[in-house]
């Protein structure tokens, strides 16, 4: 195993285990363990915990930004991206729930962590770049209307992220999938011009 393999495999054992227990209760020594590696090795890979979850932050928003941005490259309506980014963020919620957990359980609740060069939205840059991008072309093609950012933003975002939630707290009637389409209306019927 190469050493970016290997260093893909600590992100994902870790991201694990800070989504199911938190960052402040899960150590270098846990993720050593879960891996089976010395936590001098792991040391090899990460200098701190705290460089490992930003990158791990940093990792997960490039992977959402190159999906949204294959979105963001189609020749279809606004209307069609929403439900495409929609469905998107619920598939992942569904299919790999650590990734959303992780953003919910360590970046929104402990920012203090990433006081230090993850200022501000520095560390998920490639995803918020690419929903501005989406909400900008929709603008331009005088799809959706022209609004503040983070209103527009928060909207989107804080809609699918709380579904997501609710779902992984069991509250939910439905499936999330079945949701896609409900939502994508709602969020579309927010944003349009």
């Amino acid at each position: 195993m190469s050493k970016e393999e290997k260093k893909e495999l600590i992100m994902k054992t870790a991201l694990n285990l800070f989504a199911k227990r938190g960052f402040y209760n899960t150590t270098i020594a846990d993720i050593a363990k879960e891996m089976g590696m010395s936590v001098g090795n792991m040391y090899n890979y990460f200098p701190s915990k705290e460089s490992l979850a930003k990158e791990l932050l940093t990792y997960s928003s490039k992977r959402f930004g190159n999906e949204i941005k294959k979105i963001n490259e189609m020749d279809i309506h606004s209307r069609e991206k929403i439900k495409k980014i929609v469905k998107l963020y619920f598939e992942t919620a569904i299919n790999e729930p650590e990734l959303i957990d992780y953003f919910m359980r360590v970046y929104l609740s402990n920012k203090e962590i990433f006081a230090n060069g993850c200022e501000g939205m520095l560390c998920v840059s490639a995803f918020v770049t690419e929903i501005m991008l989406f909400f900008e072309e929709g603008v331009k093609r005088k799809e959706l209307k022209n609004q503040d950012f983070f209103a527009a933003f928060g909207l989107f975002m804080g809609y699918i992220g709380g579904l997501a939630f609710l779902n992984k707290e069991g509250i939910l009637t439905k499936s999330l999938s079945e949701y896609i389409e409900p939502v994508s209306e709602n969020i579309y019927n927010a944003l349009k011009a």
